[in-house]
């Protein structure tokens, strides 16, 4: 059988395993490289270097989460106030599984984050912008009263940081943290309420 071809998908594939084995402070493109059989030079071709390939890592991991969130954020079947609780409580969803789910590649993840603040600013920049449409369209119909769209869902994304700020990881299976979430959320949609 011929050998599988190596594509950028299949290196950070195999370099969330490495990271995931290693961690950030000791792996190497080496490792990386040497888990696919292949060269380093070959990894290298597809990214330039190490902080290239972390970077893709760090927003591929993020990524992940973008596609139920837009998803839900488009749903127009859906009225504003429903959609905003439901994409606030898939986000939650979302980094509680990355966070329970897979807690080494989650530590490794904080590290990579701290080093990749372009991407955590453009992946922040997207999930308010997914939380402005929703505000926008529920002012539109008269569910919500926000005067600008895009200050309230940085409003919004600020209040309910606690439930998607990794800093916050800790608190995410603690007992009430259900509870509090919904009394977040009930006090948020309130808040935006005509």
């Amino acid at each position: 059988m011929p050998p599988e071809t190596l594509t950028a998908e299949r290196i950070l594939q195999t370099t969330e395993d490495v990271l995931r084995r290693y961690g950030p402070a000791k792996a190497t493109v080496v490792d990386v490289a040497r888990a696919l059989g292949v060269s380093h030079g070959s990894v290298y071709r597809h990214f330039r270097t190490k902080a290239a390939l972390r970077e893709a890592v760090t927003q591929r991991w993020l990524d992940q989460s973008h596609a139920e969130l837009s998803a839900i954020a488009l749903d127009a079947g859906l009225p504003a106030p429903e959609r905003l609780r439901a994409w606030l409580a898939a986000l939650f969803a979302a980094k509680r599984r990355k966070a329970g789910g897979d807690p080494e590649l989650f530590a490794t993840y904080m590290v990579l984050a701290a080093e990749q603040s372009a991407v955590i600013d453009r992946h922040v920049d997207d999930l308010v912008e997914q939380l402005s449409g929703i505000i926008r369209e529920g002012t539109g119909a008269g569910d919500f009263a926000a005067g600008d769209p895009q200050v309230a869902a940085r409003a919004v994304f600020d209040a309910s940081g606690r439930f998607h700020d990794p800093a916050y990881a800790a608190e995410w299976s603690a007992p009430g943290i259900d509870a509090a979430f919904t009394a977040v959320c009930d006090l948020i949609v309130r808040g935006l309420a005509s």
